[in-house]
């Protein structure tokens, strides 16, 4: 599989990102939905990568800069036919990486609170993520479960 910079306006990454809003919407109300469209992930202050099995996405990931030293993960989304296949694992090692890279201290996300997100928990955790309170734009929501790991 290939990591791949940008490619949000391929036909498949915005069927997936589609995907990805739509489900977030079946388990929060509006107000609490926070995934990024297509404009927004095309802003200058993120980073944009898309996980490829020859012609088939695998899934997708972005890095939000929240401060020179503070990034967000933000649109973490694995293709169905890929669940359970490492593809979340690679990207968010890849984000992770990154973060590295450009020398930030700390890495953060917000994700859902209800059953469909366990995976996700589960996933942040074993990588060292660690709960924590609302950062950046974000306020405290029932819905919402704020992560962040320190980098450094």
């Amino acid at each position: 599989m290939e990591i791949k910079i940008g490619l949000q306006n391929h036909p498949a990454v915005m069927q997936l990102l589609t995907d990805h809003h739509q489900e977030m919407m079946r388990h929060s109300p509006p107000e609490s939905v926070h995934a990024l469209d297509l404009e927004a992930l095309s802003s200058p202050n993120i980073r944009f990568w898309s996980l490829w099995d020859n012609d088939n996405l695998a899934g997708c990931c972005a890095l939000k800069a929240l401060a020179h030293d503070h990034g967000e993960i933000k649109s973490m989304k694995t293709a169905k036919q890929y669940l359970r296949r490492g593809v979340a694992r690679q990207l968010l090692q890849h984000v992770i990486n990154e973060a590295k890279n450009l020398k930030y201290q700390r890495l953060s996300l917000e994700t859902g609170t209800m059953a469909a997100f366990t995976p996700a928990h589960k996933l942040y955790q074993s990588f060292g993520f660690t709960s924590c309170a609302p950062f950046a734009p974000y306020q405290a929501d029932p819905y919402s479960t704020f992560m962040t790991l320190q980098l450094v």
